[in-house]
């Protein structure tokens, strides 16, 4: 009796083990073409080390930070390190920024505008209204030459802070999923590339693109006490290998870009 149970728990243990070892790697994502690379990583993650990858699209900014806190994902990939300090400060995560992975260039995108110099005076410009993505649009208008903005206050930077405005500008801060909509009613939106390729807009059309050495690429992320995950960690080095540059400069064409 004694050795039938003793094998009835060794075969329980080795069931449970199996089960462990298939329980799908979970990273989380917002909505746009990036997922894509997050699937294309988790073949070849599968492939190498025998376990499969489940990528979670969320619609909005704030939900991957809280489900990767309960612990619903191992990881998430959609953030940029200003946003993801924002969220530790104010909603008090546990969270580290691993390793960086790509660049998702914001853009200036217009309807009835061919060239920056065409936009008039006093014209509305809206940008995202969460506060990262908002300094982030207010400098690269900076960039674009349309505005200045106190260099005293770098990424932190709010519409507050803009100390030249030559040709009047009305900044309207909109939530960022709505900002290709409002492309219907102002002649400049500053539009995040996953919402911006989910409505249809070219990056290539944009009248103004982030390159790779703005300080707003994304990052990893994943619980602090799970930093030094092997199998995060795995699936990170997969992603930041030379197969997947290739996939990414092949597949988008410049218009997402790798940080390796």
């Amino acid at each position: 009796m004694r050795a039938m149970i003793t094998g009835a728990l060794m075969a329980l243990a080795l069931a449970t083990t199996t089960a462990g070892a298939t329980e799908p790697l979970k990273i989380g994502v917002s909505a746009g073409p990036y997922a894509e690379i997050l699937e294309y990583v988790g073949k070849l993650y599968e492939q190498k080390e025998g376990r499969p990858v489940k990528v979670v699209e969320f619609s909005d900014y704030t939900l991957p930070n809280a489900a990767l806190a309960q612990g619903d994902i191992d990881v998430n990939n959609f953030q940029h390190k200003p946003y993801l300090d924002n969220q530790i400060k104010t909603r008090g995560y546990e969270l580290t920024a691993v390793e960086k992975s790509i660049v998702v260039p914001l853009g200036l995108y217009s309807k009835p505008l061919k060239t920056l110099s065409d936009l008039p005076e006093g014209a509305a410009v809206a940008i995202p209204n969460d506060p990262s993505n908002g300094a982030r649009a207010l400098l690269l208008l900076q960039q674009a030459g349309l505005l200045k903005i106190n260099p005293a206050v770098g990424i932190s930077a709010t519409p507050g802070d803009i100390v030249e405005n030559p040709k009047n500008l009305k900044i309207r801060e909109i939530d960022a999923a709505q900002l290709p909509r409002s492309l219907e009613d102002v002649p400049l939106a500053a539009v995040t590339l996953n919402y911006a390729v989910a409505a249809g807009l070219n990056p290539k059309d944009s009248l103004f693109l982030e390159g790779v050495d703005t300080p707003w690429g994304l990052w990893f992320v994943t619980q602090t006490a799970r930093k030094d995950d092997p199998a995060i960690r795995q699936y990170i080095a997969l992603y930041r290998s030379p197969e997947t540059k290739a996939f990414i400069e092949k597949r988008f064409g410049g218009t997402i870009l790798p940080t390796w």
